[in-house]
């Protein structure tokens, strides 16, 4: 078992800001799949993704992104 707070190297996301609110931390777990937590939050809740669930994930985001009109 690991420990969600010691064992993983936690990332910022580079859209986080000490000013925006919206800070999210993504790690990559050994099998593959990803821990993403609040970063103002480390010690709260973890989402836990399966590799194939976090591959749908960005895919997903990235389509929203590229059909996404620019200044909407």
């Amino acid at each position: 078992m690991i420990s969600m707070n010691n064992d993983l190297n936690w990332v910022k996301s580079s859209y986080s800001t000490a000013t925006s609110g919206n800070c999210v931390e993504i790690a990559a777990l050994p099998d593959g799949g990803r821990a993403v937590r609040d970063s103002k939050n480390p010690d709260g809740l973890v989402l836990l993704l399966t590799a194939g669930q976090w591959r749908r994930l960005v895919k997903s985001v990235l389509q929203q992104k590229m059909t996404k009109a620019p200044g909407r």
